[in-house]
């Protein structure tokens, strides 16, 4: 009996070996942890395209990658619990839509790479250095959405050529809200335009913002860029449309909504391309040497149906420029 139990020692010790080498010999299947500031429903579309993005570069979700997609259902005071409970988790990569989001994961982690779906001004806000050499953990897209302000002012201007009054509605805990105002007050000096800014920072100041709007007489509506708005998109253009005042968003998915025009990037486009530095991370890229990529194409998209309702005619050298018109 002692000889028996002699011999299986070996034995279990084999087992074991054996075990611990075909362990160590499976592959591991990376986790990509994923942040939007909105519900699911109104991040979907982008989540949508960020998932094709993978699929095209040889993911398939449940074989070869798990994502752990996390919203903080418009209530930016959740981002940081969200970021802590993915690093809890040991996600090689975390995706985010927006700076809040952003700076949320940044200061969870110093460690684990960053990836920006959009970023209104990374550099200006402190989450990279440059966009050519980043540092840290943090790349991505950027929306230069600073530089843009200026030209949406622009085009309302052409839009409404006896423009003299424009209200600006600004979310203050964008942090990129005072580059953003900046440049778009140097475009007001530039063409003549006095501004009335409309500060939020919630869903309940919205309504008294348009409603000092319309009794102050704006004559037109700025919607500066923001992740806060983007949520709001639906509630948004239901204030613009019952002030019947011409509004500029930053977002075609505004006018997709019934607002009557955007000019900007394609963020569904950006968020495919988050794909590819996820690919690039998980292959051995460092997010450092990875320059933050801007967009090169801008779309101008006007709704003639937004224009019918409140009685205004879109001029002709504006139309011809729009990348998609609304009919």
């Amino acid at each position: 009996m002692k000889k028996a139990g002699l011999l299986s020692i070996p034995f279990a010790v084999t087992l074991l070996v054996v075990g611990v080498i075909a362990e160590a010999q499976e592959p591991k299947v990376p986790r990509i942890g994923v942040i939007f500031p909105a519900f699911s429903s109104v991040s979907a579309p982008f989540m949508a395209v960020f998932r094709e993005g993978l699929h095209d570069l040889g993911y398939t979700e449940g074989k070869n990658i798990v994502i752990e997609d996390r919203y903080a259902d418009g209530k930016e005071d959740r981002l940081p619990a969200l970021a802590a409970e993915l690093v809890h988790l040991k996600v090689d990569i975390i995706m985010v839509g927006g700076g809040n989001a952003t700076l949320a994961a940044k200061n969870a982690t110093k460690t684990v790479p960053i990836v920006m779906g959009t970023a209104s001004d990374p550099v200006g806000t402190g989450l990279v250095a440059s966009l050519a050499r980043p540092g840290g953990n943090i790349t991505g897209s950027t929306l230069i959405n600073p530089d843009l302000s200026g030209k949406r002012l622009e085009l309302l201007k052409e839009t409404i050529p006896k423009l003299k009054h424009v209200a600006v509605l600004i979310h203050r805990d964008n942090p990129a809200a005072t580059l953003m105002l900046k440049e778009t007050e140097t475009a007001a000096q530039s063409l003549g335009l006095q501004l009335q800014i409309l500060e939020v920072r919630g869903s309940d100041d919205l309504e008294n913002a348009f409603g000092v709007a319309k009794k102050d007489r704006s004559e037109a509506i700025n919607v500066l860029s923001s992740g806060f708005f983007g949520v709001q998109r639906e509630k948004i253009v239901e204030l613009v449309t019952r002030t019947r005042l011409p509004a500029m968003y930053f977002d075609r998915e505004f006018v997709d909504s019934g607002g009557l025009m955007s000019y900007g990037a394609n963020l569904a486009e950006l968020f495919r391309r988050a794909a590819t530095y996820v690919d690039k991370i998980l292959k051995g890229a460092k997010p450092n040497d990875l320059p933050v990529e801007q967009p090169t194409k801008f779309e101008l998209i006007i709704n003639l149906n937004a224009a019918k309702q409140i009685g205004l005619t879109i001029p002709p050298n504006v139309l011809a420029r729009a990348d998609k018109v609304i009919k």
